[in-house]
């Protein structure tokens, strides 16, 4: 079951979508309100006259989770490459709701943070059911589905600090969808590769199972330091390839297009832009001065 957030002329739906660009509108505001509903599973199953939508309308798949917790250094490669050491422990950051975008919206990065915009496409879990210090071995029946994010990196905000915060949570810059697979029909195991594309030049490629630590390690680890609950997001990891590491490096210009697929999840795509959304730059705006 595939599992979408809807942005509509009166605000956002959730719709189970049934073929391509055909859904059934449910009675929830989005994805996570769903999700946080007493049965989810038997309220996405309602039946209903279809809804013919436009993948542009989509919005990020749970828009507001209570948590977003993601997850860095967790494929071998990609340590490497960033010259870090392997970690004994997850090693996790925080990235809030406000950074959350659609899977297709374009993507507005302000002048002065232009200079090392990178991408990682990421695996996305999201959590079903509360989970409070299950183990490992229940840990993946807690979760809800699966989806795809681009966690957009400014560089030399990410490094001005020893915490990876402040390049990983600008506003609107992380893709998040297209839809939220559920967990009875995709889950690891399966050697899913992720694959990431610039303007079609393939940059990452890889196993969404090469994780150092797996998704039930991390839901085991996460759960004993707090609740999880029900739309909450995990984001685990990226594989190598990205533009910080490369010689010569290749960051994100503007006007280049991110996609980032995952075998069984479906494909995102954000454009790039420097410079204010058209939506916040009025007539006193003084972004571009």
């Amino acid at each position: 079951m595939k599992l979408a957030t809807l942005r509509t002329a009166y605000g956002t739906t959730a719709i189970r979508i049934d073929a391509p660009r055909v859904g059934v509108e449910l009675d929830f505001d989005d994805v996570g309100a769903l999700l946080r509903s007493e049965d989810w599973r038997k309220s996405a199953h309602i039946s209903g006259e279809p809804l013919v939508f436009d993948p542009a309308d989509l919005d990020a798949v749970v828009p507001t989770p209570g948590k977003i917790i993601c997850v860095g250094l967790n494929y071998a490669k990609h340590i490497r490459e960033m010259g870090r050491d392997f970690p004994e422990f997850p090693t996790l950051f925080i990235k809030f709701p406000e950074a959350l975008t659609g899977p297709y919206d374009d993507i507005f990065i302000p002048d002065y943070a232009t200079s090392q915009l990178d991408y990682e496409g990421e695996l996305a879990v999201v959590i079903g059911q509360r989970a409070h210090q299950v183990t490992r071995a229940d840990a993946l029946e807690y979760v809800a589905g699966y989806a795809i994010m681009n966690d957009y990196t400014l560089r030399d905000f990410q490094r001005r600090t020893s915490q990876f915060h402040a390049g990983k949570s600008f506003y609107k810059t992380a893709g998040f969808g297209p839809w939220l697979t559920t967990a009875d029909e995709w889950s690891p195991g399966s050697h899913a590769k992720l694959t990431t594309t610039v303007d079609g030049q393939v940059r990452q490629s890889d196993d969404t199972d090469d994780l150092i630590f797996s998704v039930a390690e991390l839901i085991e680890f996460c759960s004993h330091i707090y609740p999880l609950n029900p739309g909450d997001v995990i984001v685990t990891g990226t594989p190598e390839g990205v533009g910080f590491a490369r010689d010569p490096q290749a960051f994100i210009h503007d006007g280049q297009s991110v996609d980032i697929d995952i075998e069984g999840l479906g494909h995102i795509s954000n454009t790039t832009h420097f410079g204010a959304a058209p939506e916040t730059c009025g007539e006193d705006c003084s972004c571009h001065s």
